[in-house]
């Protein structure tokens, strides 16, 4: 590839090494050469490479790509539509217990609910991702086939969780079938690191807190280790579970997975609500988020899919004020990361009843160094002379964007995706126009609709609780006329 040269940008989203800090740049450039950012400033053309490719950067801001570190790209997607408005109100109005089992798309969906999230993750800025998913078929290599920076996470776990009357959540177990199943998702993160694509990596993933062993928690977390590796879970996500683990152990869920040694620098934890102090768990201590701040482990930070329950972490400001490491995560439809990072604003400040509690700095940062951070890198995230160019360009004549006196705000609180022209990752060009050069969108969404077609009529058979039909789980808006 040439180097490219983006001139005369509006706006620079430009990372200060010396004050650690993003900072604008007004009328600049960026230069970047292969898969890397070659320098930022004004009037780079003078020193640029003989054969360079010219961007005209006027009426654009430039910015890093955004982390997502915690997606399930290839069952989220055909939830649409359905698991909007249903919870079970004996669990806490959760979803995950009882109406989420019963929309499964099959292994002839999953790669295109895959590329259809990919698309939608690029067209909102995403430049990397970690994809936490139940593996089939060429899952690794629909991750490279996007152009993503992708870490390829498949879950493990030692049970499965259901319910058979909405207001009791049981445990199928099977120690073997949780070890066997972590050595096959071993094997994928190790193939995703070797991927020639360059672009793969791997995270090791046992599934939720309450459905894996105290041995497979530990392992899991000594195999992530030995292959330098980051190690995610669930925990702390619902009331249900919450009650589970202070059941069966006498602690909170983050208490439990410090007890297990399993909180640290390479731990990220998704979603960490129901802390000891929640006001919702009425529990006796008041440690939880200490402990997350002392561990240095990250809270993986989904606000969009817990808002549809009436659901919140609360606040996030506070956890940041505690020292606690944030980063973001999509987890759910739609994969758009610019709303997700709007949504984490609104709740905090609704939690907290003040506008104050958590800046659209912080936010920012939470979705890019923050990602990058609990990834362990600081060559993503940002955009600065060596890092990775991974990078974004924002239509600043959108009227969404304008008036532009502060652009990142106005990217956040009003134009979201729509504003999103190009974005490179790698220094190739994936996302033109505002729409991904390397899927067929269309396509994946029309494959998506047959898939949840088909998996609307087995919904009967996965409903343990009555054996409903989709129509009755989840009522369309309106009735069809007589």
């Amino acid at each position: 590839m040439k180097p490219v040269l983006i001139q005369n940008a509006d706006w620079i989203v430009a990372w200060d090494e010396s004050a650690g800090c993003h900072r604008y740049v007004r009328n600049a450039d960026v230069l970047f050469e292969k898969d890397r950012v070659s320098a930022i400033g004004p009037a780079l053309g003078q020193a640029a490479p003989a054969e360079v490719d010219i961007v005209d950067g006027r009426n654009f801001m430039v910015m890093p790509g955004l982390v997502d570190i915690h997606s399930h790209l290839s069952h989220e997607p055909i939830n649409k539509g359905y698991t909007d408005e249903t919870g079970s109100p004996g669990l806490y109005n959760s979803n995950l217990y009882e109406f989420m089992p019963t929309m499964i798309g099959d292994d002839e969906a999953a790669p295109w609910q895959t590329r259809l999230a990919c698309a939608e993750l690029l067209m909102s800025g995403v430049t990397t991702i970690v994809d936490m998913a139940r593996p089939y078929p060429g899952w690794v290599d629909a991750l490279a086939e996007s152009g993503l920076r992708a870490y390829a996470a498949p879950m493990f776990r030692s049970a499965r969780w259901f319910t058979r009357n909405g207001h009791v959540v049981e445990y199928d177990w099977s120690e073997d079938r949780g070890f066997g199943a972590m050595s096959e998702a071993l094997d994928l993160a190790d193939t995703a690191e070797r991927h020639p694509s360059g672009r793969l990596s791997g995270m090791v993933v046992p599934a939720q807190i309450d459905t894996c062993t105290p041995d497979l928690l530990r392992e899991s977390y000594k195999e992530a280790a030995s292959r330098g590796m980051r190690w995610q879970t669930h925990a702390a996500q619902s009331l249900p579970e919450f009650h589970e683990i202070t059941r069966r152990h006498g602690v909170t869920p983050i208490q439990w997975l410090g007890e297990l040694g399993v909180l640290g620098e390479s731990s990220l934890i998704g979603h960490s609500i129901f802390v000891d102090d929640h006001p919702n768990t009425h529990w006796h201590t008041v440690t939880d988020i200490r402990l997350l701040a002392e561990t240095g482990a990250t809270v993986a930070h989904c606000p969009t899919v817990f808002m549809r329950r009436g659901m919140a972490l609360c606040d996030v400001g506070r956890y940041l004020r505690a020292g606690v490491k944030v980063a973001i995560g999509t987890d759910t439809y739609p994969h758009n990361m610019i709303e997700e990072m709007r949504h984490v604003g609104y709740v905090a400040r609704l939690m907290a009843n003040s506008p104050h509690t958590v800046s659209t700095r912080e936010i920012f940062n939470a979705a890019t160094i923050g990602g990058a951070a609990s990834l362990g890198r600081s060559d993503i995230g940002r955009l600065a002379p060596g890092a990775k160019a991974d990078l974004v360009m924002v239509d600043m004549t959108h009227p969404s964007m304008q008036p532009s006196r502060d652009p990142i705000r106005s990217l956040v609180y009003a134009a979201a995706d729509r504003a999103v022209h190009t974005v490179f990752v790698d220094g190739e060009k994936v996302v033109e126009g505002g729409r991904a050069l390397r899927l067929d969108i269309d396509r994946a969404a029309s494959e998506v609709t047959a898939g949840q077609l088909r998996a609307e009529r087995a919904v009967p058979e996965r409903d343990l609780v009555a054996q409903r039909g989709a129509a009755e789980v989840s009522p369309l808006t309106f009735q069809f006329a007589d």
